[in-house]
């Protein structure tokens, strides 16, 4: 994981260097939003406190990378056998890119790659396991001034690893540009 996670960031590192070549006239706005996300993947809702730290290279593009951990497990119930699945934590880079709507309103897309750490419980024994995943969602954030606003993401995860359901994780949370 630790791999994937680096060649990640490498990646998006290196496609950022014609951006930050372009933007160097202007320095990065640095945010961060922290909130909620709810995922739903094949019956189990589960939640988790997420934090998120970024750089708005320019108007239209950004980095960010987003971390959580899970405060809410689900039960679920296959072929008769019920267990709880609980999401431990996660971690993600992206690629963002921002459409300004109005002065105060952002439309947000973002591509990246995560890792979720899950923990399971079925007949008393708890396992964990870890799955990689491709990530992409869409998104919006409102400003109530130059600082602070509220943003709302619909995000996909699709796992890699065919254990793991893919995920549909709706999030909202308190945004700060520092």
């Amino acid at each position: 994981m630790k791999v994937l996670m680096s060649a990640a960031i490498a990646a998006m590192s290196v496609a950022a260097v014609p951006v930050l070549a372009h933007a160097q006239s202007s320095s990065p706005e640095i945010y961060g939003n922290l909130g909620y996300n709810s995922s739903r993947a094949e019956g189990a809702d589960t939640g988790a406190v997420q934090g998120r730290l970024g750089a708005k290279l320019t108007p239209h593009f950004g980095v960010e990378g987003e971390l959580s951990g899970g405060v809410k497990d689900d039960n679920i119930d296959r072929a008769g056998v019920r267990s709880s699945i609980e999401q431990t934590h996660s971690a993600a880079v992206y690629g963002v890119g921002f459409l300004p709507v109005t002065p105060n309103i952002d439309l947000i897309g973002r591509v990246g790659y995560g890792n979720t750490q899950f923990k399971q419980k079925l007949a008393g024994v708890e396992s964990k396991f870890d799955a990689d995943s491709v990530n992409y969602g869409v998104g919006a954030q409102y400003k109530f001034d130059d600082k602070n606003g509220v943003r709302v993401d619909y995000t996909r995860q699709q796992f890699r690893d065919n254990d793991a359901d893919d995920a549909n994780v709706v999030s909202v949370g308190y945004a700060r540009k520092f």
